[in-house]
């Protein structure tokens, strides 16, 4: 008994939580490779319309074998309304308009400064408070994401074709982590499932009456496989599933530290992109994907005390 004793206090916290979010990372990493074969196939709107009506349904699902489905109170009707339309509705078409007007590799380094705006919101707002320590392994992710992204020789800079691209990406970025600090105290009292799916729920509603005319006008006869593909990966996966991990780390180890995974997004959409679109990854980018792990590391460990309760 001393010795299981012994093992499971040597665990580092939260375990489970960090590969989770490590699974997380790979499903948005690869996620940038597969909306940009999607987009080539599918309007962005049409592409999101039928993409949330499939990550809608997968939570319904998940939501309904965890047992009878759960409602809010009704004084937070409006904020699970406000985080719905701000996740689901906002970042969504900032992001997918951007992604579909830039490069993967500019959208990975614009999406990378999620976590510092996080940790600003958070501090801000009075919910966290976190040390040097964390603020360095984040600011640490952030400049190997610079290597990572402009550190290429195939043409991953960031160039003024893509300005508008990455604009829309740096207001998704801000919009994603107002949405993460908005729900952190909403998912901690009614749990990750039952937040994600409300707020999905809302969004689709609305992302399906804008998609509708251009869904309409789709010949979905004509989608190849791998369009479909791109759908159901980045509805099933990138949104439903993807999204209720992000929701369970906000549970477990608060916003920072769980936005500060998302910087390993870029070196999992690097890696894809050389293995499924043919761009080889420099050595600078190589020695950046070395310190956004480094950094991530260093702001898991570092904590800081959380005053959300």
């Amino acid at each position: 008994m001393k010795v299981e004793a012994r093992v499971a206090a040597s665990r580092p916290p939260h375990l489970r939580t960090d590969l989770a979010l490590i699974v997380l990372s790979v499903i948005w990493g690869v996620n940038f490779s597969v909306i940009k074969v999607g987009l080539r196939e599918f309007d962005p709107l049409a592409f999101n319309a039928i993409r949330f009506v499939l990550a809608s349904m997968t939570l319904f699902v998940f939501l309904r074998l965890s047992g009878p489905i759960p409602l809010p109170e009704r004084r937070h009707w409006g904020r699970v309304v406000l985080m719905g339309l701000l996740a689901n509705v906002v970042f969504q078409l900032l992001f997918i308009y951007g992604v579909d007007r830039t490069l993967a590799g500019n959208a990975g380094l614009v999406i990378a400064t999620t976590p510092v705006w996080t940790l600003i919101l958070a501090s801000v707002s009075g919910q966290e408070h976190h040390g040097l320590p964390v603020w360095g392994g984040v600011l640490a992710t952030l400049g190997g994401m610079v290597l990572v992204v402009v550190g290429g020789e195939s043409g991953l800079g960031v160039g003024e074709g893509q300005l508008i691209g990455d604009l829309l990406l740096v207001l998704s970025a801000i919009a994603w982590a107002a949405y993460t600090v908005g729900t952190q105290d909403l998912t901690r009292r009614y749990g990750a499932l039952a937040v994600t799916s409300w707020t999905l729920w809302v969004g689709t509603i609305v992302l399906f009456a804008l998609g509708g005319a251009s869904l309409w006008s789709t010949d979905l006869g004509a989608i190849s496989r791998v369009g479909w593909f791109g759908v159901v990966y980045s509805g099933v996966l990138a949104i439903a599933v993807a999204y209720l991990i992000w929701n369970h780390g906000l549970e477990r180890i608060g916003g920072p530290r769980t936005a500060a995974f998302s910087n390993l997004v870029p070196v999992v959409a690097l890696i894809t992109a050389a293995v499924w679109l043919g761009e080889d990854p420099g050595l600078t980018q190589i020695v950046g994907a070395i310190i956004i792990i480094g950094g991530v590391w260093i702001a898991r460990l570092a904590g800081g005390k959380d005053l959300s309760g």
